[in-house]
């Protein structure tokens, strides 16, 4: 059945399929002409606002006595590229690619001041406009591991393209993409990472760009894309984005040092050095160019090589590093001079000058009238609950076929069950008394909570990164990934909670009535809950993993302490008190001996004579009575809720970058 579609490209424009077939269609049509323009582009990198403020604590410094200096990162530079163009940034490593990339992405962090303009489609860059026009891939991959290729790009497409697409249409896409980035073969394959094997990392990188085209951006920008690679996947990692630039895109990289044969696949080519451009200009008029400046590439040498060897900084002795900012200074010198009555600040040759006069571009008529107008409830993306269904989908694919992490995680549980349970089963028939008891109800509410917290920091952390990139492109809202992440552990929470609670409870012969076991098992649930809370929290709140988990620790061992067993309650003094009264560890522990004991006799020897006492006496004397039962399940709800609320809390208003991105 027919039925009509339409995507609206980044300019506002529309194009019209009418039916499944046609759609497929549009993977090599990216819409109308795009423009990226940067015209005296000026930035300047403040040293003190990129170190970290724990690494200023480590230092003991205080926050004046940290001085920095402005470095130039970017220094007067202009350019224009259009659809249909491939521009490749090169020079040595600080010379400022990766800054110009994250200026025009809206990206850029180092505290710098810039001046300039930076325009896309003739409007200024804005990070709103960044989301709608442009698809930015990192230098590392972030992916989950335990999804196949197929399926990341499945879950991307229900994400990231209008709520108008039929699901056959999503397929068809995501089927285009794997096609054009030459993927059909590994399809079926595991992303995987460094410790799950999966494809390889050409493969890896061509998943990230995958990823990006779903949407069919019309400017695709890439940082480094072929470092990591060998030079053959590198050379075809090019050649598809040579191809899919020729598809109507824009194209813009960085690279370090291209071989002969990447270099010869670039349209345009920038040559920067300390941040200026000393070259910027079509590839092949690159060698000329140098040639009539004195500087002729030798036979049989890469031109990349050649001249990125000339405008590098010698750095090894002062004479050297003077020489080689002067050589670099008047190669950019020149090249301003040459390019300043052009428009679109490059330089061209002779040849290229009479090419460009002879032949002036046409609009495309066909295109023109595939154009139409449509409403804009027909390009909504996902809304938040949509976006709670597929974000809550993807983590269950990828978590729970993580077999390995979960049969560990339920050994660790079990296997601790059964040596506490054990230890006490030695007992024999006779009932534990109450010393033994005591205690080992506050170890039930001690030992898994203490792994849990350091699991799930650690969990936290290796997620960071692909969370920070994801919520920067707009992929979905902080809330969608909040309940997302909270309800598709539950599962996993309660069963691995089971296998801790009932081994132990039963082989240390504690209460067998079925209700004490339902309100203990309760208990435990939400403390090791409280646990999982705090170490969400804790991961967000903080940069590194090391930090997350001496937080983590620090906190538990608090909650550990004024729990009421290791010094009793009225013997606290005042901070120690205020502190238990949020202990998740003192309300559990509380909730487990009215459990235990409300009801039970327990003997008690005084000289000859043996009384049995009943046990809530036992608790009233560690000063545990003090509030109902049902007080403790509520303040542990309430610990949960508080911790869940600044978990969420963090992940609004603090970026999650992971610590390798500092």
């Amino acid at each position: 059945m027919d039925t009509n579609t339409s995507f609206t490209h980044a300019n506002g424009s529309s194009q019209l399929f009418t039916s499944e077939e046609d759609s497929s269609l549009y993977f090599t049509y990216a819409g109308d002409c795009n423009q990226l323009e940067v015209n005296n582009l000026h930035y300047e990198v403040d040293t003190a606002s990129q170190i970290p403020w724990y690494e200023r604590l480590s230092e003991f410094k205080l926050p004046w006595e940290i001085q920095g200096d402005k470095q130039t990162a970017i220094d007067k530079l202009s350019l224009r590229v259009r659809s249909g163009q491939m521009l490749a940034i090169i020079g040595s490593s600080g010379c400022g690619k990766t800054s110009l990339l994250d200026i025009i992405t809206c990206r850029d962090e180092g505290g710098g001041v810039t001046s300039g303009q930076i325009l896309i489609n003739g409007r200024p860059n804005t990070a709103q406009l960044v989301k709608k026009s442009i698809a930015h891939v990192r230098q590392d991959d972030r992916l989950l591991p335990h999804l196949t290729v197929r399926e990341t790009l499945a879950f991307v497409a229900r994400l990231r393209l209008p709520t108008h697409f039929t699901q056959a249409q999503r397929d068809q896409r995501v089927d285009d993409v794997i096609a054009e980035l030459r993927l059909r073969q590994c399809a079926h394959t595991r992303v995987g990472n460094d410790y799950v094997r999966g494809v390889s990392g050409g493969e890896r990188r061509r998943v990230s760009i995958a990823v990006q085209l779903l949407w069919n951006p019309g400017i695709l920008i890439l940082d480094e894309p072929t470092s990591g690679l060998d030079s053959f996947t590198a050379h075809n990692l090019v050649i598809t984005l040579s191809r899919l630039a020729r598809g109507n895109r824009l194209v813009l990289l960085s690279v370090h040092q291209p071989r002969s044969d990447i270099f010869q696949l670039f349209d345009l080519v920038v040559l920067l050095s300390s941040g200026s451009a000393v070259y910027c200009g079509a590839a092949r008029d690159m060698v000329p160019y140098f040639t009539a400046l004195g500087h002729p590439c030798p036979r049989y040498c890469n031109p990349s090589d050649f001249y990125v060897d000339l405008i590098s900084i010698d750095r090894r002795s002062p004479e050297q590093e003077a020489q080689c900012l002067e050589r670099a200074r008047v190669l950019a010198e020149q090249f301003s001079e040459k390019v300043r009555d052009t428009d679109d600040h490059m330089w061209k040759s002779e040849t290229a000058l009479m090419h460009s006069e002879s032949s002036s571009p046409q609009p495309d008529k066909a295109e023109d009238d595939q154009v139409v107008v449509i409403s804009k409830d027909r390009d909504r993306l996902p809304g938040r609950l949509q976006q709670f269904s597929i974000l809550i989908r993807r983590h269950m694919y990828n978590d729970y076929r993580d077999l390995v992490t979960l049969l560990v995680h339920g050994l660790e549980a079990l296997l601790m069950s059964l040596l506490v349970g054990f230890l006490y089963y030695g007992a024999g028939e006779q009932p534990l008394n109450i010393q033994d008891t005591v205690a080992l109800l506050y170890m039930i509410g001690a030992l898994t909570p203490f792994a849990v917290v350091l699991d799930v920091i650690a969990k936290c952390h290796a997620e960071r990164a692909m969370l920070y990139h994801e919520l920067e492109d707009g992929m979905y809202s902080v809330t969608s990934y909040f309940f997302a992440k909270v309800l598709g552990e539950l599962p996993e929470h309660c069963v691995f909670t089971l296998v801790y609670a009932l081994p132990i409870y039963w082989l240390a012969g504690l209460n067998e009535a079925p209700d004490r076991f339902l309100f203990n098992f309760l208990l435990v649930w939400l403390m090791v809950y409280c646990s999982r809370a705090m170490a969400l929290f804790v991961a967000a709140a903080l940069p590194t993993l090391q930090t997350s988990a001496f937080m983590g620790n620090a906190l538990f061992t608090v909650f550990y302490l004024t729990g009421g067993f290791v010094i009793s309650l009225e013997n606290m003094w005042l901070v120690a008190s205020w502190l238990s009264h949020a202990s998740f560890m003192r309300w559990g522990f509380q909730g487990l001996l009215l459990v235990q004991f409300r009801g039970n006799k327990y003997p008690v020897s005084i000289g000859n004579f043996t009384l049995n006492v009943d046990g809530i006496y036992v608790v009233e004397v560690m000063n545990m009575n003090e509030y109902p039962l049902y007080s403790c399940y509520l303040v542990l709800l309430a610990v949960c809720l508080v911790f869940m609320a600044l978990y969420y809390v963090c992940l609004k208003f603090i970026k999650q970058k992971s610590s390798q991105d500092w």
